[in-house]
């Protein structure tokens, strides 16, 4: 329960901190757990789109949706997500880059790819709820996709010293109980939607239902991309790399999704 309750205080700004005194242990070891606040941002999603749509437009509900979880989540993963894009879109090296990246200013880099990701995802989500697709699509991509991003410290090394990080915290290797459970908490709610739409007959079990498998497939591919960048541009991972992992993550699922459908 204290892992859960650091990971709701790392990964929103849900006031838990004022009733629970944690050890830094806890903190190091949140990112596993990364997925199980997805159900709860995507959740919060889900809810304010269902009860928006009922007086107003998909598109209008749908901003909402998105600007629930940046209240919620105090922008962190979009802020990372913008130093990223300054940090590997200005910097040539590793050194210029892991700089760029610290600064807490915003670059060109960050803003256009702010803009891009917002008009894309609000226009990618509005078509997909339009057609009449759950809006629990909302909570089974925020889980997903950052699960996805969770596993970016299975595959590389921190790539500044812990003194140096914004946080003041790098995150512990994870045992494999710990990587079944994060990789659980990431697929069951697809898991489940999938399968009460096969329990109404809302999917068809024939050749084409492996296109379902395509915005599976996708986020991992780019997630494989974006891991070997890391790698070969800073040798490791920052938390900017993290937020920016899941955004891009979660995008590629949306529009996946809509190109499927």
């Amino acid at each position: 329960m204290r892992r859960i309750a650091a990971s709701i205080i790392f990964f929103t700004r849900l006031p838990l901190w004022r009733v629970c005194n944690l050890d830094k242990k806890y903190y190091e070891r949140v990112v596993p757990l990364w997925p199980l606040v997805g159900w709860l941002t995507g959740g919060v999603m889900v809810g304010v789109y269902c009860v928006a749509s009922l007086v107003l437009s998909v598109g209008i509900s749908v901003a909402l949706a998105l600007l629930s979880r940046l209240l919620l989540t105090g922008a962190l993963h979009e802020d990372g997500f913008a130093d990223f894009c300054d940090g590997f879109g200005g910097g040539t090296s590793r050194q210029r880059t892991l700089e760029i990246m610290k600064d807490s200013h915003i670059g060109t880099y960050g803003v256009l790819g702010l803009v891009l990701y917002f008009l894309v995802s609000w226009q990618a989500l509005t078509a997909i709820l339009s057609l009449g697709i759950t809006p629990w699509c909302l909570l089974v991509c925020d889980a997903f996709a950052k699960y996805l991003a969770s596993t970016i410290i299975y595959f590389l090394p921190y790539a500044r010293k812990e003194e140096e990080a914004k946080a003041k915290i790098v995150y512990a290797q994870t045992s494999v109980g710990e990587k079944v459970l994060s990789a659980v908490l990431g697929l069951l709610p697809m898991a489940a939607v999938l399968g009460i739409a096969l329990g109404k007959g809302a999917v068809v079990i024939n050749p084409y239902t492996l296109l379902l498998l395509f915005p599976l497939l996708l986020p991992v591919l780019l997630c494989a991309l974006l891991f070997g960048m890391m790698k070969r541009r800073i040798n490791g991972y920052t938390g900017d790399c993290c937020g920016a992992t899941f955004i891009a993550a979660e995008l590629v699922c949306y529009v996946a999704l809509l190109g499927v459908i």
